[in-house]
This record gives C-alpha cells, structure tokens and sequence, in this order.
C-alpha cells in the first residue's frame, strides 16, 4: 500500500472518530441480549443503506454486507459481534444503558461501531482494490449461537481470509495484539443428568442413591486433567451445577449435572468430551443407577490463528502503531470466543484492541463487570485496523 493512500485512510479514520464514537454511545445506550438483537441490527441496516453498501440477512438478527473492488479477486470476511449481556449497567455516564438488565458490558458496541467506520472508509475505495470485502455483523456472540448462522447458511463458503477483533480493557489504549496459534479455549457446555430409585434413608439399600452417583461423577471427571491429559496441555473440565433429591430423608431418584470443558486443540477437545460421557455412564453404572440424559452444547471450537494471517495482522499493526506497540505474545484466554467457527472455514486472525487508560479507572474494570467501559479512543485503532488489514490482504 503506498504512503500516500497509507496517510489518506489515517486522515479518513482521525475524520470519521467522533462519528463511530457516537455509534457506540448509542449500541451502548440500546443494548440488547443474543439472538434479540433487532433494534441493533435495525441501526446496522440503515447505516449500511445510507453508505449503498448492499447486504444480506443472516437469521433474524445478523447482516452481511459486500463491497466490490474494482475487479474480481480474493475475498475477505471482516466480522464484528453485537449482542449483550444480561447485566445491570452501573457506569453512571451519559450513554449508560436505557434497557433495564442488559449492558454492552464485553465491548461489542465498540466493535458494531468500528466496523461500521471501517465500511465507510472502505467503501470510499473500492476503486483502489481487487476483490470483494464482506461485513459480518452477527449475533449471539455470548451464547455461542451466531457464527454458525454464517458457517451453517454457507456465507463463508467462498471466504479465503477471515479477520475479527476484540476490544481489550487489560492491554493498554494504542496496543494491538495479533498472537499466532490457540489464543482462546474452546467451549463444550454438558448436562448429565442420574436416574435411581427412592427409598426412605433408613433403608439404603432398597433405593439407588443418585446424588451419590452424581457426586461421584463429579468426583471421577477431575480426573480426566490429573491423570489422562499432559501437564503440558491446558485443559479445564469444570463443574457449576449439582442438584440432586427433594427432602432430606429420602434417597434421591435423580440428579443433574452442568459442567464444561474447555481446551485449546481440536484433539484434545475430541478426547475429553469423549471420557466425560464415558466416565458419566461408567460411574453411573457402578451405582447401579443409569444416565437418563446427556448432551454437549458446542457453544465455540478452539480459536488458533493461522500463521501467515497472524504475521500480516502483525505487520498492519506495526504500521498502525508501531512495532514497540504490538503485542505478539499475548497470554491464552480460557475464555471462548465463537470467531472460532469462521475460522474452521479458511484461515484468518483474531486480533485485539487496547482500550485501557492508565490514568482513568473507568477503563480498567474486566469484561462482563457492571462498569465496564473503554477509552473510546481505541475505536479508532479498530477502525483502522480492520481497514489496513483488508486492504493489505487484498493487495498481496
């Protein structure tokens, strides 16, 4: 990319700040949960109709957008995630959220803006690049339940570069991070639940206790990271929910478990979930009792960035902000993230934007806090940073 064009899109990014600043005020303002997104989604449409950049409905809550270079060529997804959380906002500023029990408290109203600031500068030439840029906007980030939207309805189907970002409170503003391989954990969601037989406690051995198999299932599954994976491997298998009988003298009949795993390669993930069920029914069986249910909810794969994507987000964000400010050994996240699904479908990378101030305590509160907030200065290193990467992958 020349300088000339290099210095025409930082002119049009430092142009369009407040614009995108006020795009996110307002996602901010009328936040909403997965898969509900339709005020949001509503806002996006009348944006992109207002830049004539035409797009696609993807469900009932996600768009894809398309802007055409000046000749065919190699296509790119850029993608940003809108939905919420089920959280009260307590930030106390003038954009907090207006919709009782829902706060954009994990940053996806920075990047619903940011994108949106990207597709104008990058509508602005498409006279300058070969090749197609698509814009993903999509829903149920949180639940796991919006990439597959894309994926499934075979929108990715002729993608050859994916690239996503995410806003990060604990890396400083005018950071970027591109890190290659895994970066985030994979995320299985499983429900066990234990038939057995009632009795009256006093007789024990009439029933088939199963909040003693449940919690002997539990018990079993930790064994799985201590003594079946390498040390080596990062692996969690955690339990949240154990519920079992209805009074305090009767032997319990059935018994409900909630757990996930979480891992970083597609193997490992194979492999647990593999012994978690295998383990369920075999203790289950010990007891005499039996599984009545079990099911694994795929909420996201592993998230590995692939190597020649991740070295060109690399040097786009060494440009952007310099190579000193470039984090390329950011630490893994065991925190799932479902940009995981675009990336089963062509190679890309998932970087990540600074919006930490180290002299302002509103920005350095973690993701999925009350009062969470940025240093909306970082909306600018978005915005540039999905317009450079596209247009640099466009012009390789």
């Amino acid at each position: 990319m020349s300088i000339a064009v290099e210095k025409s899109i930082r002119d049009e990014v430092l142009e369009g700040k407040e614009e995108v600043i006020a795009l996110r005020r307002h996602f901010h303002r009328y936040p909403e949960a997965s898969l509900k997104e339709f005020e949001t989604i509503k806002k996006i449409k009348e944006e992109l109709t207002a830049l004539e950049i035409p797009f696609v409905a993807v469900g009932e809550t996600g768009v894809l957008g398309t802007i055409e270079g000046k000749a065919p060529g190699k296509t790119i997804l850029l993608r940003a995630d809108i939905d919420a959380l089920e959280l009260e906002d307590k930030t106390g500023k003038e954009y907090q959220s207006k919709n009782a029990g829902l706060n954009h408290a994990c940053g996806h109203d920075g990047h619903a803006a940011a994108l949106l600031g990207a597709a104008k500068i990058l509508k602005n030439h498409e006279n300058d690049f070969e090749g197609k840029i698509l814009l993903a906007f999509q829903p149920a980030e949180e639940i796991g339940a919006g990439a597959c939207q894309f994926v499934d309805g075979g929108f990715v189907e002729n993608v050859d570069r994916v690239f996503g970002i995410h806003l990060d409170s604990s890396v400083e503003v005018g950071k970027l991070v591109a890190t290659k391989g895994p970066t985030n954990a994979s995320c299985d969601i499983f429900k066990i639940e234990v038939e057995g037989f009632s009795s009256h406690v006093a007789q024990p051995d009439v029933g088939r206790d199963a909040a003693l198999a449940a919690a002997s299932i539990v018990v079993e599954l930790q064994k799985i990271v201590a003594r079946e994976v390498s040390p080596l491997d990062t692996v969690v298998v955690g339990i949240g929910v154990i519920k079992a009988g209805t009074r305090y003298n009767i032997v319990a009949n059935h018994a409900e478990i909630e757990g996930t795993v979480r891992t970083f390669s597609h193997e490992t993930r194979a492999f647990v979930l593999k012994r978690v069920k295998e383990i369920a029914n075999q203790i289950a069986e010990a007891h005499r009792t039996k599984i009545s249910h079990f099911s694994i909810y795929d909420a996201a794969g592993p998230l590995i960035n692939e190597e020649a994507a991740t070295e060109l987000a690399q040097q786009v964000a060494a440009d952007i902000v310099g190579a000193e400010h470039v984090i390329t050994d950011n630490p893994k996240s065991l925190g799932a993230d479902d940009f995981a699904d675009f990336l089963s479908k062509a190679p890309g990378v998932y970087g990540r934007v600074g919006t930490r101030n180290l002299e302002n305590k509103d920005t350095q509160y973690g993701h999925h806090h009350e009062q969470f907030d940025i240093d909306e200065d970082g909306l600018t290193y978005a915005t540039e940073y999905h317009v450079q990467y596209a247009l640099s992958y466009l012009a390789e």
